[in-house]
């Protein structure tokens, strides 16, 4: 195996990244580089803010001295020409930016933009010497600007902390000596070695006999989660142990991290009806007010006798000014983007605002048992073998057949069994699918399965395995019936939280799962989920949605397995146990559950609500308030500066309205 980029030509090992901390780097070394670079990025980030201002502050300056020289000093030497240029100064540093933009629109053939009514009101303010609410314009639309270019960066930020949580470098083991290569280039089987405080690049099982890592990135969960040998750990984690080792078992490309991050980034690229029907709306919106801004200042000429063309050209200006749709361009695809990124920080990944749209609709909530409200590991309770066979003996059989598979049901086997046997020589080893395994053994068969199987191989049994609450695992050794295993699952933490709030919100519950019927009433009955089947394959789960969607209900499928995954593209709202599901899962889902946490469905609801409620809040804002002064602007009744506060004031409320779903508290 060979690894590029870990040797100069003449065999010597490249020096490490100064990012790196070394091998010995003590806790408080890397809490102090830590504090230097939340430091730096803190400065950085002020410095960028109060750029993003200078222009503005300069324009607000000079007319605020303009307005001064203009009404309270009245110098002499402020009139004509030395007035004009002033106010072009002033309006240049705030003016030239949308001046320009306004000018790119129009070659890409987008003619009627926000930045092309801007421009005509102002630059017709000025034509009737109108200089100050021409600058007064243009400065608040700068400022409204860079407030929604704020917000942005604000929701954008929670995405862009997940995007940068996968590492370019990874350290790796290479005959016991430690090198540091691109992570792209590390392949299935390389031995990672992370020190205190470094990310891990890709997927992989753990190594070390425990560790403990940081999964906040990935969960939205603050508290740190222990993992032990054997266990998988992902792209994203942090090591909070001093070295630890993990094997890698995922290609770069393949890991869940990385296409998580793809997930987000083509986020923004599915959007919601609302937003595009505003984008829509405003292509017909726009030319429509210019023509009437046009109609505004030339028809009256032909029906009032004391028309003055000026009069009339202010009132359309002001008009304009009004008009101008960027409230609503603005503020809606940023409530969205708002949820998308409120989402991202609770562990919860829409992939689009469409299905911000579709969640907050969701009327019955269809959910699998095992590995969404189960934690999916498997324990055996009971062991039942009849006194005449040898209890050891059929342990030690059984426990050497299930290691030929990957079922849980076989890891809890083992975990209860302990070492295998390997002396227990099989022979004809089959798995049959949904029921279980046989082989031969001494020339006799054993079956370990359900009672389907038993009933198959004709093997007689004295017990009814519907009156028994666990799920049933049935051995029968040469022809005869031995006995049974109970095993059970355990119920997630919170579980029950999550039925309470799904009730809360209106929303029905419905439990499929292809688990034993008596354990998916018992698992139901528990969580007072409303409808429950079990013994369901993945076609009868299809089967079970589309009854449901038949009622003209919408319904949100949760699962985890690839079973699950013909479910889940089925209904109108897919959601997926991102965790540990399945990668077919995720990638089929609409929503992933990045921490398998059933309280994030009821929350990922919430969100959907509250983005929605905000969104309609922004748009009936916006044309309540612009429709009152458009109607006082037409008759005269508002000047410059209301149509300001119609435009650019409506413009900043909307933004401030939607930035407020990124600071709600969604537990509740």
């Amino acid at each position: 195996m060979e690894h590029k980029h870990t040797h100069d030509k003449n065999g010597k090992q490249l020096k490490k990244s100064p990012k790196e901390p070394s091998c010995c780097a003590t806790d408080e070394a890397i809490f102090e580089q830590t504090k230097k670079e939340e430091h730096k990025a803190d400065y950085s980030n002020s410095i960028g803010l109060l750029k993003m201002f200078v222009p503005a502050i300069i324009s607000s300056i000079l007319l605020l001295i303009a307005i001064s020289l203009e009404n309270y000093f009245l110098t002499i030497w402020f009139t004509g020409w030395v007035k004009i240029a002033w106010y072009i100064f002033t309006y240049l540093p705030v003016g030239f930016p949308v001046l320009k933009q306004a000018i790119v629109t129009i070659r890409k053939g987008e003619l009627f933009s926000e930045f092309l009514l801007m421009s005509i009101a102002t630059i017709g303010a000025f034509a009737i010497e109108k200089y100050p609410e021409g600058v007064a314009v243009m400065l608040f639309y700068s400022v409204g600007e860079v407030f929604q270019a704020l917000a942005v960066k604000r929701a954008k930020a929670n995405i862009k902390t997940l995007l940068d949580q996968r590492p370019d470098e990874v350290t790796i083991l290479w005959n016991s000596e430690a090198k540091i290569i691109k992570a792209i280039d590390a392949t299935i089987g390389d031995i990672i070695q992370l020190k205190s405080g470094e990310k891990l690049g890709l997927d992989g099982e753990l190594i070390s006999e425990n560790a403990s890592f940081n999964t906040t990135a990935l969960t939205g969960e603050s508290k740190p989660t222990t993992k032990n040998k054997g266990e998988v750990v992902l792209a994203g984690m942090i090591n909070l142990n001093a070295i630890t080792q993990v094997k890698v078992t995922t290609a770069y490309t393949d890991s869940k991290l990385s296409k998580i991050l793809e997930m987000v980034q083509n986020a923004t690229k599915q959007k919601a009806p609302t937003e595009l029907f505003i984008r829509k709306f405003a292509k017909i919106y726009t030319p429509i007010v210019v023509l009437l801004a046009i109609m505004i200042s030339t028809i009256p000429y032909f029906f009032v006798d004391n028309y003055v063309f000026n009069q009339w050209l202010y009132r359309a200006l002001v008009f304009l000014v009004i008009s101008c749709p960027c409230a609503l361009v603005i503020s809606i695809p940023l409530g969205y983007f708002g949820g998308i990124g409120a989402a991202s920080k609770n562990g919860i990944l829409f992939k689009g605002s469409n299905f911000l749209d579709l969640i907050a609709t969701i009327q019955n909530v269809v959910m699998d048992k095992t590995g969404t409200m189960t934690e999916g590991v498997f324990k055996v309770q009971e062991v039942v073998i009849k006194p005449e066979f040898n209890k050891e003996e059929i342990l030690q059989m059984i426990n050497a057949l299930e290691n030929h598979s990957t079922h849980p049901v076989a890891t809890a086997i083992h975990d209860f069994v302990g070492q295998i046997d390997y002396t227990i020589k099989l022979n004809d080893v089959k798995e049959i699918s949904g029921h279980g395994l046989k082989a031969t053994i001494r020339d006799k068969e054993i079956i370990v399965g359900n009672f389907k199987l038993m009933d198959d191989a004709s093997i007689k049994y004295d017990i009814d395995p519907t009156k028994i609450v666990y799920t049933l695992i049935a051995i029968a050794y040469d022809k005869q019936f031995v006995g049974y295993l109970t095993i059970a699952d355990s119920i997630k933490e919170d579980a029950q939280i999550t039925i309470e709030k799904l009730k809360a919100l209106g929303v029905k519950t419905t439990m499929l799962s292809g688990d034993k019927n008596t354990v998916v009433k018992y698992v139901a009955d528990k969580l007072k989920i409303t409808h429950a089947f079990g013994d369901l394959l993945p076609e009868d789960k299809v089967n079970k949605i589309k009854e449901i969607i038949a009622q003209n209900q919408t319904v949100a499928f949760v699962g985890d397995g690839i079973n699950d995954a013909p479910a889940i593209a089925l209904s109108n709202v897919g959601i997926a146990m991102g965790g540990l599901g399945s990668d077919a899962t995720i990638e089929t889902a609409d929503v992933v559950i990045q921490d398998d946490m059933p309280s994030k469905i009821p929350m990922a609801i919430n969100i959907g609500k509250q983005t929605k409620r905000i969104v309609w809040q922004n748009i009936t804002m916006a044309f309540a308030i612009k429709g009152i002064v458009l109607i006082l602007g037409a008759g005269g009744l508002a000047t410059m500066w209301e149509a300001v506060f119609a435009d650019v004031g409506v413009a900043l409320l909307a933004i401030l309205n939607a930035v407020r779903i990124q600071n709600m508290n969604f537990n509740k």
